[in-house]
């Protein structure tokens, strides 16, 4: 059964079964493609797109009695036809991330194939307006100005238009790189150098002397006009150079130390709660050394401690942080550290990847590359699905390692459920709900302290201690709180002893790169991890369950999980600071922004790896374009873990580059006043997300302070104020967040006859707009639409009024 099916069965459940049938046998007549995508108001967002039209009329044709067309209508709307029935690939005409072994794994919109010379930003080419003190216009003096009069100069124009129509020059120039996009430009530049220039050289100045009088062949001009295109295409001198520096071809050859030894590859494959982790740390607490890699600092911090009470020494090393495990501060030969942080230089024993699967992430999918790739181990231990099995044999090969795989099982029974929850009232002890919007995250969290059930609260943007501090609360069993209501972030980082798993819903809103949200359904691998998190094998809750809330979501939860998880077959690389310095070396004018495009499109990749989405990268390193930093700076702070989501951050964000480049310490104080330390306890929902950001600085300013020490000295202070903030302030705030919920709502209400006034303005005022833009609810092409309806509505208002 589909998931095209179940989602239409999902959200048409007037329309009967046997209708669903006869309809999806008649779209199989059709030739053409479709997209489905659904307006229903529980999905605002675009999620299928199906023919109602096209359906009503075949259900015309076949006189089905039961066919409910308001019902459909209502639902689903026109927009193409199948070439199969319901059982149809599920296409996307928007970004999603997914598992499959397509080059391009985020799908683009449909566009055209862009060309890289598109890419290239021309350099404006000086024009000399006086000679040089110490040089003659030569070639003036013999063979007269070319610019006495206007008409010498229009017929000049028609000579240099006559070279450009030339078959031969452009075949020529296409030889030398130059396309048509790039053949133009250049040749207007050319124009607008001859004409404006007071000073030629004298061989150009003679050949352009000759054709106004006749004389000469007008593909003489060749030779200057090759050269001076070269100028302002620089790119184009340099093409093989840039090839070979966007070569990732062959990336196992990037790590000679790994390559020179002889490593063995043990991956420990299987589901949630296996016991797979366990027996790869049990190794790596034997050896001598080690690396332990993980996805998340709440995972090394984990292990990280846990080493330590086994009276081995553990450091512990992440973007933001380091911790030695020896009073004299001098390095262990354990070390936890987040994937990014991993040192592919120094030799180990024993190294751990956790999480392998995520190479195929195609944000952070290179860390773990390059941890496979480059560790100096003599044994690399991997922990993570089994569908990532096929992509580590490929990766094998190139290394010349051997692998040996481990396959384990559940230790425990993960049940799915025949009933769903229904209603909050019949919630039970260990039981988690799952939701993936806050919103939905605070308002259950309300009604549930209304029933006199008190519930932790877990979701993403939380701080690691305040995180931790609501986990505590819920596997205490000596303490109240018996219920937890998470986003996804309980799948990993997190030891929870959870009963029974409730998904309030099976989609996930998402924003992608033109700002547009998107909804779609949890994948087979999402809903896996999420669920798999019900049971601990050793707790009082050893066996799992998984249900849904609504009863409408049971089926197409049982046959997510019923599909088998598609083998990985790519693997995530990203370009070094090292290839991005090569670039600008070759192409000094161009910006950040472009040299990462180049390269992104010269980049010539095998065909198990893609290049990872940099999209984030890409639009730090544009609102840091106008602020003067050197290359390796700017690279650096464009690194900077960053939700560029949140407008606090990012101004943040700008005014550490602005302080950096006016190469002023961003110190303590200045840090206090920017941030107005120290804070009140947050009394509304607004209030605690603010903090949260807040939070978030002070780890870019520690995240930036391992980098560029000199100018962020303070980082223990930030450190002990960030600990302040996120224990103290920040907990206080979660542990009373449905008054919060409630004072929020209050003062929503209060303003509510205010928000209807000034409702039809929002639109039309620019700082609205701009926060609404900023915070991902809008993207500028809906603004747009959004101006032109409301315009279009004041205007048959206006028509109406005068009619009567």
């Amino acid at each position: 059964m589909s998931r095209l099916y179940l989602l239409t069965r999902h959200l048409c459940p007037t329309v009967s079964e046997s209708k669903l049938i006869l309809v999806g046998h008649a779209v199989g007549l059709c030739r053409n493609r479709c997209i489905a995508t659904c307006i229903n108001r529980s999905f605002p967002v675009r999620m299928f797109q199906c023919s109602v039209r096209f359906l009503c009329e075949l259900a015309d044709k076949h006189q089905h009695p039961d066919f409910n067309h308001k019902a459909a209508v209502s639902h689903i709307t026109l927009r193409n036809y199948s070439s199969k029935s319901f059982n149809l690939t599920f296409t996307r005409n928007y970004p999603r991330r997914r598992q499959t072994s397509n080059h391009d794994i985020y799908e683009q919109k449909p566009k055209e194939e862009e060309n890289v010379s598109a890419l290239f930003v021309p350099v404006d080419v000086p024009i000399k307006t006086s000679e040089d003190p110490g040089e003659s216009n030569i070639g003036e003096e013999l063979g007269g100005s070319l610019k006495t009069k206007k008409k010498v100069q229009a017929k000049l124009i028609k000579i240099l238009e006559a070279f450009g129509r030339r078959p031969t020059i452009r075949m020529l120039a296409e030889e030398r790189g130059l396309d048509s996009n790039l053949f133009h430009q250049s040749l207007r530049s050319f124009q607008n150098y001859i004409v404006k220039s007071e000073l030629l050289e004298a061989e150009l100045h003679f050949i352009l002397s000759d054709l106004l009088v006749g004389s000469g062949h007008v593909d003489d001009i060749y030779p200057y006009f090759i050269k001076h295109a070269l100028k302002v295409y620089p790119a184009l001198n340099c093409m093989d150079d840039l090839m070979k520096i966007s070569d990732l071809t062959d990336p196992a050859q990037w790590y000679p130390e790994a390559r020179a030894i002889k490593r063995k590859i043990v991956f420990h494959a299987g589901p949630t709660n296996s016991g797979k982790t366990f027996h790869a740390l049990e190794r790596f607490c034997k050896a001598k050394s080690g690396v332990y890699c993980g996805p998340l600092k709440l995972l090394a911090s984990e292990v990280h401690g846990k080493t330590n009470d086994r009276g081995i020494f553990c450091d512990m090393v992440t973007g933001e942080e380091r911790r030695y495990a020896k009073p004299d501060g001098s390095p262990s030969d354990h070390i936890a550290c987040t994937v990014e942080m991993t040192n592919v230089t120094i030799p180990y024993e024993v190294a751990v990847i956790d999480e392998i699967q995520m190479l195929r992430d195609t944000s952070r999918g290179w860390a773990w590359t390059r941890a496979f790739l480059g560790l100096c181990a003599e044994e690399v231990h991997l922990c993570g699905e089994a569908a990532a099995i096929d992509i580590v044999e490929e990766l094998v090969l190139s290394t010349g390692d051997e692998l040996e795989v481990k396959n384990y099982e559940r230790l425990t029974p993960l049940k799915i459920l025949n009933k769903a929850l229904g209603s909050l009232d019949n919630v039970q002890p260990g039981d988690c709900i799952v939701a993936f919007k806050k919103n939905d995250l605070y308002q259950i969290s309300r009604e549930l302290e209304a029933m006199g059930k008190e519930c932790a609260v877990i979701y993403g943007s939380l701080p690691p201690g305040t995180k931790l501090n609501q986990a505590q609360r819920f596997n205490d069993p000596d303490h109240p709180c018996k219920i937890l209501v998470a986003t996804d972030a309980v799948g990993m980082g997190l030891n929870l002893c959870i009963k029974r798993m409730i998904f309030y819903s099976i989609t996930k809103s998402t924003i992608n790169e033109d700002g547009e949200r998107r909804t779609e359904l949890l994948s087979t691998s999402q809903a896996l991890q999420i669920a798999g998190r019900a049971g601990r094998y050793g707790t009082k809750f050893s066996d799992g369950e998984a249900t849904t809330f609504k009863p409408a979501d049971l089926l197409i939860l049982k046959n997510v999980l019923a599909e088998n998880v598609e083998p990985i077959q790519m693997a995530g690389l990203h370009p070094t600071a090292e290839q991005i310095e090569l670039f600008a070396y070759h192409l000094p004018h161009a910006t950040l922004p472009n040299l990462i495009d180049i390269f992104i499109k010269l980049s010539q990749l095998e065909s198990n790896y893609f290049v990872c989405n940099m999209m984030d990268f890409k639009a730090l390193a544009e609102m840091l374009d106008h602020i003067p930093l050197s290359l390796r700076a700017r690279y650096v702070f464009c690194c900077a873990p960053i939700d560029r989501r949140q407008p606090f951050v990012c101004t943040m964000f700008l005014k550490f580059a602005r302080q950096f480049s006016c190469h002023e310490p961003i110190t303590y104080d200045w840090f206090c006043s920017q941030i107005k330390w120290p804070p009140h306890i947050p009394k509304t929902i607004e209030n605690l997300v603010h903090l949260e950001a807040v939070h978030d600085v002070m780890d870019i300013y520690l995240w930036l302070s391992y980098r560029f020490i000199d100018m962020f000295p303070d980082g223990d202070h930030v450190r002990n104020i960030q600990k302040e903030l996120d224990t103290s302030i920040i907990q206080e705030g979660v542990a009373n967040i449905t008054k919060l919920v409630q004072v929020t709502q209050e003062g929503e209400k209060s303003t509510n006859v205010g928000r209807r006034k000034v409702g039809k303005d929002l639109v039309g005022t620019s700082k609205a707009s701009e926060k609404l833009i900023e915070m991902g609810v809008l993207s500028k092409k809906q603004l747009n639409a959004l101006r032109y309806e409301f315009s279009s509505s004041v205007k048959q208002s206006g028509k109406k009024g005068r009619r009567k």
